[in-house]
């Protein structure tokens, strides 16, 4: 069935927001239109413009009204050709969807506290959301955030956003990019040039997984700590993650970060229980039997093995080297006082 212009084009420009470049066949596609009806020696023009139920003119047409409205339509040639929305001087409207909208609004919301000044430009972005939210949207919004409370962001240092954006685009293009990294404890940055894979937010800390061409191996970055990330212009295949899961790939990385301090924890629970309890990196864990549980401990500071041992229960028992002791002696002593100042504070309260 033939569109009218105007949904035609919003339909069209909705396409394009949503990919760097889509083939005139690719288009019609997700414009619900099956292949069986289009003759395959038609060239990726007219394919699009039969799908579109139109003449091949009536698209140039609609393409040349998009960049009269400020869209930087670009056209490409060839057996592939077909159009992309390229970057522009100026920020065009976008196009969403409810769900799409919804989706923003509450990622605006609960921006997370691990990139440097997201929350005030985050808030700036919202407001003028809201502003044009259609009435029921604006109570479907207003509901999500009405139970969604974010944590108070931590301290550390954070992520910038622009770096962020560009390592972002270099993932989705699979393009080299390069920057200065400083390792952990290192006073210097070393130049490095990866294969960006994904980027992996955990807590407050971003990720971001790559495969190092000078070290020839698979890398974790963590993004405050590296700067100047530069796109070479250079694509490459798709590289294959070993696992497949970003994710858990940081998880182990992580996990076996060295620190100064080790030590490991006996829990009598299943493992499943201690990680839902601890939230605790699965690669930790190692499950003895089905009722007991060891979970590998580590920091550069000894207070915080004392304080994950307090996440395992009172049933624990550690194992690790003597010098924990007294750190883990001062943490009960701590304890100890504020329970004894709680104590005597309701002592003092008047019998009612």
């Amino acid at each position: 069935m033939t569109q009218d212009m105007p949904a035609r084009m919003l339909r069209l420009l909705s396409l394009l927001q949503t990919r760097r470049e889509w083939s005139g066949a690719e288009l019609a596609t997700r414009l619900g239109v099956t292949g069986r009806t289009v003759r395959r020696d038609i060239d990726r023009l007219r394919e699009l413009a039969t799908r579109l139920g139109v003449t091949g003119r009536t698209v140039r047409r609609d393409i040349d009204r998009l960049r009269e409205l400020g869209y930087p339509v670009e056209g490409t040639t060839g057996h592939a050709g077909g159009y992309r929305l390229a970057a522009g001087t100026d920020l065009p409207p976008l196009l969403l969807d409810d769900e799409e909208a919804i989706a923003v609004a509450v990622a605006l919301r609960t921006a997370t506290s691990g990139v440097t000044g997201i929350e005030d430009t985050a808030l700036r972005a919202l407001t003028k959301l809201e502003q044009v939210f259609p009435t029921r949207l604006r109570h479907r919004v207003a509901a999500l955030q009405a139970v969604t409370v974010p944590l108070a962001p931590g301290g550390g240092p954070r992520a910038d956003p622009a770096a962020l954006a560009t390592l972002a685009a270099a993932c989705r293009d699979h393009e080299i990019v390069t920057f200065d990294h400083r390792a952990k404890h290192a006073t210097d940055a070393t130049a490095r040039r990866v294969e960006p894979h994904a980027l992996v937010a955990a807590g407050s800390r971003w990720y971001l997984v790559a495969y190092d061409l000078g070290k020839d191996a698979w890398r974790t970055f963590r993004v405050d700590r590296l700067s100047a990330p530069a796109p070479t212009g250079h694509r490459v295949p798709a590289r294959e993650l070993p696992g497949g899961d970003p994710a858990a790939h940081v998880a182990a990385t992580i996990a076996a970060a060295p620190a100064r301090y080790t030590a490991r924890a006996t829990v009598p629970e299943p493992a499943e229980t201690v990680r839902a309890r601890t939230g605790a990196l699965p690669d930790r864990l190692h499950a003895l039997d089905a009722h007991t549980t060891t979970v590998d401990l580590s920091a550069d500071d000894p207070l915080h093995i004392a304080a994950q041992l307090l996440t395992l229960g009172p049933t624990a028992t550690l194992h690790g080297p003597s010098e924990l002791a007294p750190h883990i002696e001062e943490l009960g002593r701590q304890l100890l006082r504020a329970a004894r100042a709680l104590s005597a504070a309701d002592d003092k309260q008047p019998d009612g």
